[in-house]
């Protein structure tokens, strides 16, 4: 479906669980603050809980999705992961432009299968990894050089809200993503071992994966913390340098080896005067860095909301045709190497 330049966009929302309910706040926030935007209304299986979120963001609640896709020219999938195919099969047959929330389906077949219709009916994919958008990466980025090895850590606690799939798919696959997008080099070989604690689906998961161009990742991620942590540290190349993100806060850190006349060219601010307290916290290294220093940066993270910013993208990528951040093909990518990890550590569980 192509929309004119410049008329408005019609979106709605497919399921109001917590994230539907969040869409759909920002949906009506965006019909306020855009003239080429509507929020035409949302659909979930839950009478009560329909009724009560259209009600709370003042927009229509209807009784089953071929009414509301009537009404849509873009529709964003925010059920359960083991739903996304089904839905989303039957609105792309319609023409119409899909937001899924990450992962695209619960399987790479499936995934394939939206690929095929989104180019056979001319609609757009945008996949729902919202780290792309997030603060601390948005800030980082222009700082990174070539990532050689990557570590990845994403904690939280136990909800029933994702039990339909494993923690590669519900927390990991966030950071998949987001390293499948640093590195850009296709992965070769994938370990991994996890446990089921408090589900029939795996809780915990550590994997690690070995990239064609040398580089490595280990990624972790757990369901049953006491503690929630989302946080990526980067060791790069060209320049050689260290990047911590703390994605829950926003803030980075980046520790750079340069040339000391380099930081003498500049005017130094007084965070980068910390650098000689800096060199410290490495040990004795002032000696072996031979004429170059360790550079810190804290950086200012962009006052941005990550979910209205990808609702955002989505909704200028229909209308002013701009590349989509995190497209059908990226979220397949993903999906296909958390598949991997789920059999490397099934098969591991069958050997005990």
């Amino acid at each position: 479906m192509n929309l004119e330049f410049g008329k408005s966009v019609r979106v709605g929302v497919v399921g109001v669980g917590k994230l539907g309910e969040l869409h759909s706040k920002l949906l009506a926030e965006l019909a306020l603050e855009r003239k080429d935007m509507i929020f035409s209304g949302v659909f979930d299986e839950n009478r009560e809980r329909l009724k009560a979120v259209a009600k709370k963001h003042n927009t229509k609640a209807f009784e089953n999705i071929e009414h509301l896709s009537e009404e849509c020219d873009a529709l964003i999938i925010a059920t359960p992961t083991s739903f996304h195919f089904q839905v989303s099969l039957s609105l792309l047959k319609k023409g119409k432009h899909l937001f899924i929330e990450k992962p695209i389906t619960a399987t790479p077949e499936e995934a394939e299968q939206l690929i095929r219709l989104e180019t056979e009916h001319s609609a757009k994919i945008q996949v729902g990894h919202i780290e792309r958008f997030n603060p601390a990466l948005v800030a980082a980025e222009p700082h990174l050089g070539e990532p050689v090895f990557i570590t990845a850590e994403r904690l939280a606690g136990f909800t029933k809200r994702a039990t339909d799939v494993s923690v590669v798919l519900d927390l990991m696959i966030h950071d998949i993503d987001l390293i499948l997008s640093i590195i850009q080099s296709p992965v070769t070989s994938v370990s991994a071992t996890g446990a089921s604690v408090f589900s029939d689906e795996w809780d915990i998961a550590n994997a690690r994966l070995e990239f064609q161009n040398g580089a490595v990742a280990t990624v972790t991620s757990s369901r049953i913390s006491r503690a929630k942590v989302r946080k990526m540290r980067l060791f790069c190349k060209n320049p050689n340098a260290y990047a911590s993100l703390d994605l829950t806060s926003g803030k980075s850190e980046i520790f750079k080896i340069v040339p000391i006349a380099e930081t003498k060219e500049r005017k130094r601010s007084l965070k980068e005067f910390a650098t000689e307290k800096i060199l410290t916290m490495f040990g004795e290294v002032e000696d072996v860095l031979k004429g170059n220093t360790i550079e810190y940066f804290s950086l200012e993270a962009p006052k941005i909301n990550a979910l209205k910013a990808e609702q955002e993208s989505f909704i200028e990528s229909i209308l002013y045709q701009k590349p989509i951040r995190v497209g059908s093909t990226d979220g397949k990518k993903a999906l296909e190497v958390a598949a991997d990890i789920v059999r490397e550590i099934s098969k591991r569980r069958l050997k005990t």
